[in-house]
């Protein structure tokens, strides 16, 4: 039985929403980071984790790689072109995304109040709208970012843009807000949203 160590409202939620999409079963250990267990897995105190057997992986980007590479789903193969282009995808998404997100968010609650900068902010939003503009360039007329093919990459991308939104990051209506309304409408998606919302009880 695979383990997901993590707040499902954080990173973990990638993971579990992967796990949907494979249809593996799993337990679910609702733990915030930082916290003894945690430390325990990861000297960083950092979540997810994913333990497989005696196995921990730590980094959603690495427990989605491996998940989807081990089951061969979700995922091209790696060697590929496709895998190439996908994986721009991921890493567009962990850098161009999230590093302005996770700025911003660092400097709204999780830093120290005598460590925050309000003055970055803004900065934070324009180099996010920057990002999303780019995005649609790149995604064009696709119904996901590899064409009709559901990928990983597109687990990050929406992950993200939810981020954004329930930051209140303006994601425009047009292909942005088609490709994450899209998203979001996956059977997968929607039952590892339910489980999240029963952790939120």
């Amino acid at each position: 039985m695979l383990k997901l160590i993590g707040n499902p409202k954080s990173r973990a939620f990638r993971v579990l929403w992967l796990l949907e999409e494979l249809e593996l079963p799993f337990e679910l250990l609702n733990l915030p980071p930082h916290a003894p267990e945690v430390f325990a897995l990861n000297p960083s105190g950092k979540i997810p984790a994913l333990l497989d057997g005696e196995d921990c992986i730590i980094d959603s980007a690495a427990i989605c790689h491996y998940l989807a590479d081990k089951h061969q789903k979700i995922t091209f193969p790696a060697g590929t072109i496709e895998r190439a282009k996908q994986d721009s995808f991921t890493f567009f998404a962990l850098d161009d995304f999230e590093t302005p997100l996770w700025t911003y968010s660092k400097n709204i609650f999780a830093l120290p109040k005598d460590q925050r900068v309000p003055q970055i902010l803004d900065q934070c939003k324009a180099e996010f709208a920057k990002a999303l503009k780019t995005f649609e360039t790149r995604l064009g007329e696709n119904e996901y970012v590899m064409g009709d093919t559901f990928t990983i990459a597109d687990i990050f991308i929406t992950h993200c843009m939810t981020w954004a939104k329930s930051s209140r990051f303006e994601i425009p209506e047009g292909p942005a807000g088609n490709y994450l309304k899209n998203a979001r409408s996956r059977p997968a998606y929607l039952r590892a949203s339910n489980t999240r919302s029963e952790f939120q009880r």
